[in-house]
C-alpha cells in the first residue's frame, strides 16, 4: 500500500496528534486515520485551563480544537477513553486498554508529557493535591476556587504562576514556594523573575523563595497545609504541584524506540524505527548542534505537521522556530527563541507596563522575554530567525525605532 492509502495510528488526541491527522488529510492522505485518546472527550487546548477556564471565562465546548462533526466529514476515527497498551513492531499493531488492536502502515506517537508529582512520603498522594494538566485537573482546580480561603503552589515555573494569579484574582490568600533561589530561574533571566514577582507580590501573593518542603499536612487523608524544612508551616486549603514534566515515552520505550529525553527523532520526524513518527512534547529532535525536546503549542503544531508532509514524502527538515507565551493578571508575556547559553541581557523599557529583556550570547541575539510588548516580541522573534543580531546599546534606546534595527546585519 502507498503512503497515501495505508492505514494511519496516531497515539495521542491533544495538540500535535490533530495536526498531524488533519495535515494528512489536506496532502492528500486517503487511508484510514484513526486518533487514539485516553481522555473521554475530544481533543481541547490545554494553555487555557489554568487561565481562562477556571475563571470561569471560557466553557467547555470553547476548548474543542475542533467541533465533533469535524472528524465525520474528514474521515477520521475519533478513539476517545482508550489507552495504547503495547505496540508489536514486526507486527505492526497497537494493543488498546479495550481488548483490540489496530493496524497500521504508518504509526505516530503523540503521547506529550506527564507531570512530576510529589512522593507519597511526603503527602504527594493526599486529597486536594492537584496539577494542573487536563480538563479532569482544570476541574478539580476550578471546584476548589469556588470554595476555598487560601491554597498553596509548589514550583515557580509558568504554571505555578498563572495558577497563582488565577486564585489571587478569585480573593485566595497564595502562598508559592520555590526551592530555587528565585522563580522561573530554570528558565529566565532574573530581570523576568523580578518583574513577575513584583507583579504578584503587587497582588498579594505571597512568595518564598529559596524554600524548601518538607512534607505536606493533612487531617484525615485531605491536605490542610505545607511544612517546610525550616519548620515553618503554611495552612492551604489546596495544594497544586508545578514541578515540572517528563516525556510520556514509556510505551515507546517498551517497543524498543531510541530514547534520548524523550523519544529520539530525524529532522522529518521519523523515530529509530522508519514506519514511526514522533512529535510534541514527548519527542527530542536535532537542533543546532545538539538535541533539543520544546514543550510549546507553536511546535506540537509545527513538528506534527512537518511529519505529516514526510509521510506523504513531500517533506523537508523541520527547523524550530519557538516561541512561547503566558498570560498573568493583565499582563501578556511572549518569548521568542531559546535563552541557553545568555551571558548578557539587555533591558528595553516602553512604558510603565512594558518591558523587554534581550538575552545574547557574545554578540549574537538568541531570545526575547516581553511583557505587554507585542512589537518588541515580533521584532525580536524576526531577527533571531533571520540570524540578525543589533547593537545592544540600541536595543536598551527606548527612542530607537526597533524596526530600523531588524534590517542590520550580524557583526563579522
Amino acid at each position: 500500500m502507498s503512503e497515501t492509502t495505508s492505514p494511519v495510528v496516531v497515539i495521542g488526541a491533544g495538540q500535535a496528534g490533530l495536526s498531524f491527522c488533519a495535515k494528512l488529510r489536506s496532502l492528500g492522505h486517503e487511508g484510514p486515520i484513526t486518533l487514539i485518546g485516553e481522555e473521554a472527550t475530544a481533543p481541547y487546548q490545554r494553555p487555557p485551563l489554568s487561565k481562562a477556564y477556571a475563571l470561569g471565562e471560557m466553557d467547555r465546548d470553547r476548548l474543542l480544537l475542533r467541533p465533533l462533526e469535524f472528524y465525520e466529514k474528514t474521515g477520521i476515527t475519533l478513539k476517545t477513553g482508550v489507552k495504547a497498551t503495547a505496540i508489536d513492531r514486526t507486527a505492526k499493531t497497537v494493543a488498546l486498554s479495550d481488548g483490540t488492536e489496530l493496524a497500521y502502515g504508518t504509526l505516530a506517537i503523540a503521547t506529550g508529557s506527564v507531570p512530576r508529582r510529589l512522593p507519597e512520603a511526603i503527602g504527594g498522594h493526599l486529597d486536594g493535591v492537584l496539577t494542573i494538566r487536563d480538563l479532569e485537573d482544570a476541574d478539580r482546580f476550578s471546584a476548589l476556587l469556588k470554595t476555598a480561603k487560601s491554597c498553596a503552589i509548589i514550583g515557580g515555573g509558568y504554571i505555578g504562576l498563572e495558577a497563582a494569579a488565577v486564585a489571587s484574582k478569585l480573593g485566595l490568600h497564595v502562598t508559592l514556594i520555590e526551592a530555587a533561589e528565585r522563580i522561573l530561574q530554570r528558565v529566565a533571566a532574573s530581570e523576568t523573575s523580578s518583574y513577575f514577582r513584583s507583579l504578584h507580590d503587587s497582588h498579594g501573593v505571597r512568595i518564598l523563595e529559596g524554600a524548601r518542603l518538607a512534607r505536606l499536612r493533612s487531617d484525615n487523608g485531605k491536605v490542610t497545609g505545607v511544612e517546610l524544612e525550616d519548620g515553618s508551616t503554611i495552612d492551604a486549603d489546596f495544594v497544586i504541584t508545578g514541578i515540572g514534566v517528563h516525556p510520556a515515552d514509556t510505551l515507546a520505550r517498551d517497543a524498543g524506540l531510541e530514547i534520548d529525553n524523550g523519544i529520539a527523532v530525524n529532522s522529518s520526524g521519523q523515530t529509530s524505527d522508519s514506519s514511526i513518527y514522533s512529535f510534541g512534547d514527548c519527542a527530542s529532535f536535532p537542533y543546532q548542534d545538539g538535541r533539543i525536546r520544546l514543550e510549546s503549542v507553536g511546535n506540537a503544531i509545527a513538528q506534527a505537521e512537518a511529519a505529516a508532509a514526510s509521510v506523504m514524502g513531500t517533506e523537508a527538515p523541520y527547523v524550530a522556530k519557538p516561541w512561547f507565551w503566558s498570560d498573568q493578571y493583565d499582563v501578556k508575556l511572549q518569548i521568542a527563541g531559546l535563552n541557553t547559553g545568555y551571558d548578557k541581557v539587555v533591558t528595553r523599557p516602553t512604558d510603565e507596563k512594558c518591558v523587554s529583556f534581550w538575552y545574547f550570547k557574545g554578540i549574537r541575539l538568541i531570545a526575547v522575554d516581553s511583557m505587554n510588548d507585542p512589537r518588541a516580541y515580533m521584532v525580536g522573534k524576526r531577527m533571531i530567525e533571520g540570524g540578525k543580531s543589533p547593537d545592544p546599546a540600541q536595543i536598551a534606546d527606548p527612542a530607537q525605532d526597533l524596526k530600523t534595527l531588524a534590517t542590520v546585519d550580524t557583526p563579522a
